[in-house]
């Protein structure tokens, strides 16, 4: 039985021995199947395989590639062109096919994806089984036959000539690699998406405007009448000029074509052009839609969060004209509507939610350790709670002059402030008084989440303004089983209060007298009382 092999290890193994750079190239690398056991036993593949993924025979794919292109475009250029096919192109081409002679003899050792079990088959028996049974291994060997030079050993002989001239197309069969490279760059966080797509369209326009001016010239040169040609109608005697001329001619004509422009001077004279014209102007037809289609749509996704910020704006707008909102609330929810969709960016929030709870957690811990650390509350409790705190904790921004507690609303959560500045004021019969102003590290809201009583402040953003919110029920549930933590976070809390303001005292009445109490430490200490 054939030994088959999982592709995980090799991931590992490639990675620690330094073939893998960033954790980026794992995507273009091949996942084992659900379930796949992997061990010791399969770190390597069998002698003289090859793994699919490796790096060096990618960039041997990838050199292939650019043979490719030449191909592409010497196969069609040579059978319009039969001065050239006899040149110094013959002897390219037989080196070009001599690199892809030895892909075919690679290929006999290239492990491949079994699609049933999904498991790397290195077993050289049914590797080479399974390619030359396939059509692939046909066309290959029959685009790498040296066609060019059957031709070149049967000048004279017409019908003999114009069938290899024919099958030296068959090197055409190779450009599947080239949208093979187009996907994989797609899918590569290394390259553009924007230009490794518009690269592709240029790709596929300048392909059809050669294939088809080759073409074109290529019946005019096998018209038996060369004045009742297309280009023999305007260049006496071309098919003795210079090949560049005719070349320029026919891609003259092929743009103007495409481009709908149409300008006359070179137009189809015999039957033959005008059938050949009637089919390539409905090929243009669709190219065009092709790249106008492409085109749109990596234009409208460079702006579709602009126009969903537009139109959420607008139902805002309508929203608050419709129930008659006060100007200042209304211009409150534009303000918070424009943040949220410029910092989106930063959030990220669709990407997070996607992402394993322990990367979700490294991140924040990253961002706002340091910032927890220097909260008074928490000075001094134990490094185990302050992670779980901050992997529990959610960033907002809020524009400036906005409410992000209300005097008297039910405590859900409090927050510490990242970056800004907040004013904390409170109204009396109407009459708003600032009371303090708070800055990074500072908390706002915690008074009556401990106390679990109606916020005693309004807090008011001064400027734009990030902070990150934990829920009075994550705190309480974090806190209970550290009994010493609880403590420390409660003494911390006393000590904050005394040294409180005598005015911001007097909002809170219970607090003075709460405060000369010698047994509200004793009390406030328990952990169950948070």
């Amino acid at each position: 039985m054939a030994e088959r092999r999982s592709p995980a290890p090799l991931l590992f193994r490639r990675r620690s021995s330094g073939e893998i750079q960033n954790l980026a190239t794992v995507s273009s690398s091949l996942l084992p199947a659900f379930g796949t056991i992997v061990d010791d036993g399969y770190l390597n593949l069998k002698n003289y395989i090859i793994a699919p993924y490796d790096r060096r025979y990618r960039w041997w794919q990838t050199f292939l590639v650019v043979l490719v292109l030449y191909s592409a475009w010497a196969s069609i250029f040579e059978l319009a062109f039969k001065r050239a096919a006899t040149g110094n192109l013959t002897k390219v081409d037989l080196v070009v096919d001599g690199f892809f002679a030895i892909d075919i003899i690679l290929t006999f050792f290239v492990a491949y994806l079994d699609k049933s079990t999904y498991l790397l088959v290195d077993d050289h028996r049914k590797i080479a089984l399974r390619y030359v049974t396939r059509l692939w291994f046909f066309m290959d060997v029959a685009s790498t036959l040296p066609f060019q030079l059957m031709f070149n050993n049967s000048r004279g002989k017409r019908p003999a000539s114009e069938a290899f001239a024919f099958l030296n197309l068959l090197r055409l069969w190779r450009l599947w690699r080239v949208s093979d490279l187009f996907k994989r760059l797609e899918k590569d966080i290394n390259f553009s998406y924007f230009w490794t797509r518009l690269l592709k369209l240029i790709c596929v326009t300048l392909l059809a405007v050669h294939s088809s001016g080759c073409i074109y010239y290529w019946l005019a040169y096998n018209h038996k009448v060369s004045k009742e040609t297309w280009i023999g109608s305007l260049v006496q005697d071309f098919k003795n000029r210079s090949i560049w001329l005719g070349y320029t001619y026919s891609i003259y004509w092929a743009i103007v074509t495409l481009t709908t422009v149409g300008y006359g001077d070179l137009h189809a004279v015999n039957m033959q052009e005008k059938i050949f014209e009637v089919f390539y102007m409905l090929f243009n037809i669709g190219l065009t839609a092709y790249i106008i289609g492409n085109m749109t749509n990596l234009i409208v996704h460079a702006a579709v969060r602009t126009f969903a910020m537009r139109d959420a704006i607008n139902e805002l707008l309508r929203y608050a004209s419709k129930n008659r909102l006060p100007q200042g609330l209304s211009e409150q929810m534009l303000a918070h509507m424009q943040l949220k969709f410029k910092t989106a960016e930063l959030q990220q929030e669709e990407v997070l939610q996607d992402l394993p709870k322990a990367i979700r957690s490294s991140i924040a811990q990253h961002l706002f350790h340091e910032t927890v650390e220097k909260a008074y509350l928490f000075r001094g409790v134990s490094e185990d709670l302050i992670v779980q705190l901050v992997s529990e904790m959610k960033a907002e921004y809020f524009p400036p002059k906005v409410e992000i507690l209300l005097q008297n609303e039910i405590p859900t959560d409090f927050y510490i402030l990242v970056s800004g500045a907040v004013d904390v004021v409170t109204n009396t019969n109407g009459v708003e008084q600032s009371l303090s102003k708070l800055g990074s590290a500072d908390l706002a809201g915690e008074i009556g989440v401990i106390f679990n009583i109606p916020q005693p402040f309004t807090v008011r953003t001064k400027r734009l303004s990030q902070v990150i919110r934990i829920s009075h029920h994550h705190f309480k549930q974090m806190v209970q089983p550290h009994s010493e933590d609880g403590k420390k976070i409660i003494s911390n809390f006393i000590q904050y209060l005394k040294g409180l303001k005598q005015d911001v005292l007097q909002e809170i009445p219970f607090l003075q007298e709460m405060l000369g109490d010698p047994s509200i430490e004793v009390c406030l200490t328990n952990p169950n009382s948070i």
